[in-house]
């Protein structure tokens, strides 16, 4: 008799919207050597053929994934289902795969309620894996690796920062913001609202407030594709207890952008144009100019430019007014709202005219890590760990590479044996993270390691 492993293996992947597109093409790749059998499965039928399409082991339809009658049958099939559903339904998914003993994989944060299955996952003899994307995912593995191999040469940890940013890649970088949208809009309009961002540094907690997020950055330059910036995530100190670094005195995880986008957005939050919590009265019939004007003081004598200017103290030279004149935002342009809507998601629409993937544009991941250590109470060395990621085209965007690939190798990986573990998990352990950090250096997703000859202690993000 055959091991288990060598028996066709059943996969199902829920959803196949973009992120979901290079690990399907992964699977119909290898589909036929592998002797996979992969049904994907979303509410737009014709997407989902499409993305299997040309592979006779796969096959793409429709069901509501929402309903258990629905997909109860399909998860009872498969050997592993990936889930690339919004994050708030994973759980529903998980129940069923506990109940029908399927392996599952998110690239999402992993719930209370996730983590709360972990036992019976584990009876079941089935993972659940999570957070196996880019960021949560390929941050994780990356930055464990080192941390893994500092602690086995007896190392300790010092300072440990981390920071990913998904932008434009250089080649389409022809706008003054030098950005454009590569991901979901609305979380970037809404970036680090909700709470403060918070950190420690040297063993003292820090906090940034919302409106000061955007006037708190550090510049990090990236060897070959220089200046960036990064702002501070809403939670850095969640991240101890998954690495195993509860009494280290500095952690600080944040998002990256192009020098100088932070100043400028500002902008926006200072005025309040980022607020999603109420519903801006008349706003389907107010333009462009008249939003930014709803926030300003009122006087009839002055023009919006020059309150704005006022009100901010943006000088004429300032390049922020480029960027922000540049937007269109003061443009007697109506915008075509059929109900009132929320100044987030205003200005969100007044972005997207501008911000929005030309046809031939292609984007970037940039992720970098910095980790300071001692061994055996010498003194200090640094590490810098950097990758950026390009992407193909429309399709294959550096996102969905970044996102997808780490899914599939994952599911392979689980798949033929080689990962044994069960319960829900994250790819923390090297059994995880070694082959598929491997395997992601045959497509271009690779961290250059540098070790920095005066390693600098004192970390404080500069007020900008």
């Amino acid at each position: 008799m055959l091991p288990n492993y060598f028996i066709m293996k059943n996969i199902l992947v829920i959803g196949a919207g973009l992120s979901a597109s290079s690990m399907l093409r992964y699977f119909t790749r290898n589909a036929e050597k592998e002797d996979w059998q992969i049904k994907v499965v979303d509410r737009d039928a014709a997407l989902a053929q499409s993305k299997v399409e040309g592979c006779s082991r796969a096959e793409g339809f429709s069901i509501n994934a929402l309903d258990p009658v629905e997909r109860a049958p399909l998860i009872e099939w498969a050997d592993i289902v990936i889930s690339m559903l919004p994050a708030r339904f994973h759980i529903d998914i998980a129940v069923d795969c506990v109940k029908f003993k399927t392996n599952l994989i998110t690239p999402s944060y992993i719930s209370k309620e996730m983590k709360a299955l972990s036992a019976e996952a584990e009876a079941a003899g089935i993972i659940i894996m999570n957070e196996i994307g880019v960021d949560p995912g390929i941050d994780h593995m990356s930055a464990k690796k080192i941390l893994d191999e500092i602690e086995d040469r007896g190392g300790k940890l010092h300072i440990f920062e981390s920071f990913t940013g998904g932008l434009i890649a250089p080649e389409s970088d022809d706008n003054p913001w030098n950005y454009k949208f590569t991901w979901n809009p609305r979380n970037v309009v809404l970036a680090g609202q909700g709470s403060a961002a918070k950190f420690i540094q040297e063993g003292q907690y820090k906090y940034i407030p919302y409106n000061k997020l955007f006037r708190r950055t550090e510049i990090i330059k990236i060897d070959g594709y220089g200046d960036f910036e990064g702002y501070a995530n809403r939670d850095s100190l969640k991240y101890r207890a998954k690495y195993g670094l509860e009494d280290i005195p500095t952690i600080y995880r944040g998002t990256f952008r192009r020098k100088g986008f932070s100043k400028a957005w500002d902008t926006f939050v200072q005025i309040g144009a980022t607020d999603d919590s109420y519903v801006l009265e008349g706003s389907k019939d107010m333009t462009k100019r008249d939003f930014i004007n709803s926030f300003l003081p009122y006087n009839q004598h002055d023009s919006v430019e020059l309150k704005l200017r006022h009100y901010l103290k943006i000088d004429m030279d300032d390049i922020i007014w480029d960027k922000l004149v540049w937007l269109g935002i003061f443009d007697k342009q109506k915008m075509d709202f059929t109900e009132d809507v929320t100044p987030a998601f205003f200005l969100q629409k007044i972005l997207e005219e501008k911000w929005g993937l030309g046809s031939d544009d292609k984007d970037m991941i940039v992720m970098w890590h910095k980790f300071v250590y001692s061994i055996n109470g010498g003194s200090f060395k640094e590490i810098n760990s950097s990758m950026v990621a390009i992407g193909e085209d429309q399709t294959y965007t550096a996102m969905s590479n970044t996102v997808g690939l780490p899914c599939a190798i994952c599911a392979k990986l689980i798949m033929n044996g080689s990962i044994q573990m069960k319960g829900v998990r994250l790819p923390i352990h090297k059994e995880i993270y070694e082959p598929i950090l491997n395997e992601l250096e045959m497509f271009d997703i690779k961290f250059k390691d540098e070790d920095i000859e005066e390693p600098v202690l004192y970390h404080e993000p500069a007020t900008v």
